[in-house]
């Protein structure tokens, strides 16, 4: 079975999380995929920023879905980066991407691009919200989505199953054999996130995962000899 590492946000332990920057160096580090996040802004753009206000990582304030994509461009995200939308970043890299959207609106937006520049076979659609990944499902025949969970209960291979999802992204924390092996059983891939030390490489080893999501280029490469 093939181990695939998911570069998160780019490579954020090393560069400005879900800028261009962070993004190419992802792909130059060999990552099999690339993780990022999408909010919808004031005018509708598909902005590559994890939270939904621009407090944290850039020299703003306030709410992504209350300002313009021209305002958004006026800020700083990090060594002069630019809070990008995510067609500049299908441009920027050639690597599969994992585009976790927050919201129905959002999951809409990104099935119109998916569908126009056809997408289907590079970007993989994550969410946290159940009714999200039920929706770009069912507005994007085909696509593969992940259902992700901080914290879970039982059913959470259910829910999986009910929203159609092929792979669960779960908290490598909180992770069980028994959770991954009723997965599998279930044929759900499950990737644990995040991995950025030996030991939670070697956990994620151990339990038998199909990838990890990291912050870090190195993780990748020591994955490949990880036992």
């Amino acid at each position: 079975m093939s181990f695939l590492t998911l570069g998160h946000r780019g490579v954020m332990g090393v560069e400005p999380e879900n800028t261009l920057r962070s993004f190419v160096r992802a792909e130059a580090s060999g990552m099999d995929a690339i993780e990022l996040d999408l909010h919808l802004s004031k005018d509708g753009a598909l902005a590559v920023m994890h939270d939904a206000d621009v407090d944290r990582t850039t020299d703003g304030t306030g709410p992504i879905a209350g300002k313009t994509l021209a305002e958004l461009r006026e800020l700083d995200a990090g060594q002069g980066e630019r809070i990008p939308v995510f067609e500049e970043v299908l441009d920027a890299v050639s690597s599969p991407l994992q585009a976790e959207i927050k919201d129905v609106a959002a999951a809409r937006a990104l099935a119109e691009v998916i569908l126009e520049r056809d997408l289907v076979g590079r970007v993989e659609v994550s969410s946290f919200h159940d009714k999200a990944v039920v929706e770009i499902a069912r507005l994007v025949p085909g696509v593969r989505t992940v259902l992700i969970a901080g914290r879970w209960g039982a059913d959470v291979v259910d829910r999986a199953k009910a929203a159609g999802a092929a792979t669960l992204a779960l908290n490598i924390r909180r992770l069980t054999l028994e959770v991954v092996e009723q997965a599998h059983a279930e044929s759900v891939k499950v990737i644990g996130w995040v991995v950025n030390t030996q030991d939670h490489l070697r956990l994620a080893r151990a339990l038998n995962l199909d990838g990890a999501t990291t912050d870090f280029p190195e993780i990748r490469r020591a994955g490949r000899f990880t036992a």
